[in-house]
């Protein structure tokens, strides 16, 4: 006579979570059936959403040590069976709900902080910035997401070693993760690295749709990589999710400052915020202990002070990070430095810019900009 109860696994079974929707399995219908044996042995089967669920393994090996960690179990067993349409539809009514889908980031209760990365010039080092940011953040603990909206210059997939594609679930976009941060760019739905060439209202469209047919989850953090300069991208942003701050990047140099003061001051005209500034390249370390200033000094805090001065809000230098070989090299592996090696000089900068993120200011969401740019192009799911 068995002593274990379907109580008991199904308790243990709640504290399995989907790693995509980070939502426990028991309570969106991932479980389909429990088994429990004489001798105390558990067989149990679990659905997945698609055959080739990217995170199949992961789902065996938690729930396999849920079960192991009941008192007096004997041999446990995982197996997987896949959705029908129906369920697919059940399940994507409890991750989501039933109403119409909604950018989630812009409505008034939303507790996620997001923050658009922008600089006024390509080559300062802004995807970076990005990438390091969002793993840092998650390592520590946080839920983190990052959008690639550098549609013609994707690289976030690359810099995270993220090779999965996204997969749908009925109507819902599964973005892949890497480095415990979910990402989504318009490199995950191209071949070759084959150009994107499109129009402002497809790129509307395209952010339009990874904000809203993406399932992002419960985020504490999403980041936006946007392209640089104050284009379509960084109008739709503003208009998508008004309540977005700006991250501007830029570095020492003079010439690239008064460049990076022209994405800054964007927000005058969007009444975004401007959440600060980071100095990126600021000198390099040489063995001997000095510091050498290849692309000059000062660029990053004459940025913050102008940037001030134009918005009459305070617009901080949050930190200055240093040019460090490891960083190129993390970037060309898909291991961000900021986890790869948090000790270095880089790691550590970029560490502690992320740990300024988590404080939060007041919403602006929900605010209309009238910026009246059009909603029209083609669907990325086909």
């Amino acid at each position: 006579m068995s002593t274990i109860t379907e109580a008991q696994v199904r308790t243990a079974l709640a504290a399995v979570e989907d790693p995509e929707v980070r939502r426990p399995i028991t309570e969106i219908g991932m479980v389909k059936s429990i088994t429990i044996s004489d001798s105390d042995d558990i067989a149990v089967e679990i659905y997945l959403t698609i055959a080739g669920c990217p995170m199949k393994s992961t789902l065996i090996e938690r729930t396999d040590e849920a079960l192991k960690g009941i008192d007096g179990v004997g041999q446990t067993t995982v197996t997987t069976d896949v959705m029908n349409d129906e369920q697919r539809r059940q399940f994507r009514e409890a991750v989501r709900g039933s109403a119409e889908p909604v950018v989630p980031f812009a409505q008034a209760d939303s507790t996620t902080r997001v923050f658009a990365v922008a600089s006024g010039k390509g080559g300062v080092g802004k995807s970076s910035v990005t990438v390091n940011l969002a793993a840092a953040l998650a390592k520590k603990g946080l839920a983190v997401g990052v959008l690639d909206a550098d549609v013609y210059g994707h690289s976030v997939p690359h810099m995270m070693g993220s090779t999965e594609k996204p997969h749908q679930v009925d109507d819902m976009i599964m973005p892949p993760q890497s480095h415990g941060v979910s990402l989504i760019s318009i490199g995950h739905f191209i071949d070759d690295n084959a150009p994107v060439v499109w129009r402002g209202p497809m790129l509307h469209r395209a952010i339009q749709q990874f904000l809203v047919d993406v399932f992002w989850g419960d985020l504490d953090v999403l980041l936006f990589d946007l392209p640089p300069g104050t284009g379509d991208i960084a109008i739709s942003v503003a208009q998508l999710v008004p309540n977005a701050e700006l991250l501007i990047v830029t570095t020492p140099q003079q010439a690239a400052a008064e460049v990076a003061e022209r994405a800054g001051t964007i927000s005058l005209q969007t009444r975004q915020r401007i959440f600060g500034v980071i100095e990126n390249m600021s000198w390099m370390e040489m063995p001997d202990g000095s510091r050498m200033e290849v692309f000059g000094e000062g660029g990053g805090e004459a940025v913050s002070k102008r940037l001030t001065r134009l918005t009459g809000a305070e617009v901080p230098l949050l930190g200055q990070v240093p040019l460090d070989v490891q960083l190129r090299e993390c970037g060309d592996t898909g291991t961000p430095i900021a986890i790869e090696n948090p000790d270095s000089p880089a790691g550590k900068a970029l560490n502690e810019i992320a740990g300024k993120l988590q404080i939060r200011r007041e919403s602006l969401a929900g605010k209309s900009l009238n910026l009246g740019v059009a909603q029209k192009g083609d669907n990325l799911m086909g």
